[in-house]
């Protein structure tokens, strides 16, 4: 397996932090970004700490976001939707390949639901996409519960992690570092534009973890 070095763009929310700690138990080198260094610090040490006497981990170091990019091959966008344009568009993206496991979604007393981007024709993966021609975008990770990255599971292996893009080298990368998540390859869903799909699906994870107080995820039977 190659080993990569990953920047987390909000590598200090549970999300990010849950990512980070499961690729650098793969033997990937891992930033965790953060618009506070000394935030970042503090959360790349409680990683260490459960990476700690483990063999064949990655490092684990600490940045701003910005900082982080710049010393990462892949980029994780693990941030809010809120804020979520004017964050990328500042960052140092060109020539890398970008993951954003991000989800438009939004919550009223009816539970959570996926925003409409750009009337429909849009998602939260294709505007980063716009706003960095010179990146390759990839979508991946929506669908992992915070909870269960950061469990004491060795591997996620009930779940599989569904990778959408439209370049093929890179959707490759991103699904062999999603076996540091679930112990196999990631699943090739299609183009990007499914994103669009992806995205909102998370709040039907969402309703389903409300009315049976678990952390699902989704397996691909079949392949």
């Amino acid at each position: 397996m190659s080993q990569h070095r990953i920047a987390v763009v909000g590598g200090t929310g549970p999300q990010g932090r849950g990512l980070g700690y499961r690729f650098a138990r793969g033997g990937h080198d891992v930033v965790l970004g953060s618009r506070s260094a000394e935030r970042a610090e503090e959360v790349a040490a409680e990683v260490r700490g459960r990476l700690d006497g483990l063999g064949g981990a990655g490092e684990v170091s600490a940045a701003t976001n910005d900082e982080a990019c710049r010393e990462a091959d892949v980029v994780l966008l693990a941030v809010p939707y809120d804020g979520h344009d004017e964050l990328v568009a500042s960052l140092p993206l060109a020539g890398r390949i970008v993951v954003s496991c991000v989800n438009p979604l939004a919550f009223d007393k009816r539970g959570a639901h996926g925003l409409v981007i750009d009337h429909g024709l849009g998602s939260a993966a294709e505007s980063a996409q716009r706003l960095q021609p010179d990146a390759t975008l990839v979508g991946a990770f929506h669908h992992v519960s915070a909870v269960t990255l950061w469990g004491e599971e060795d591997f996620l292996d009930g779940e599989d992690v569904l990778v959408v893009g439209d370049s093929r080298e890179a959707k490759e990368v991103v699904m062999e570092i999603a076996r540091s998540v679930t112990s196999r390859p990631g699943v090739d869903a299609g183009k990007l534009r499914l994103a669009r799909q992806l995205e909102p699906l998370t709040a039907v994870l969402i309703s389903v973890n409300r009315r049976y107080k678990t952390h699902s995820g989704l397996r691909v039977h079949g392949l």
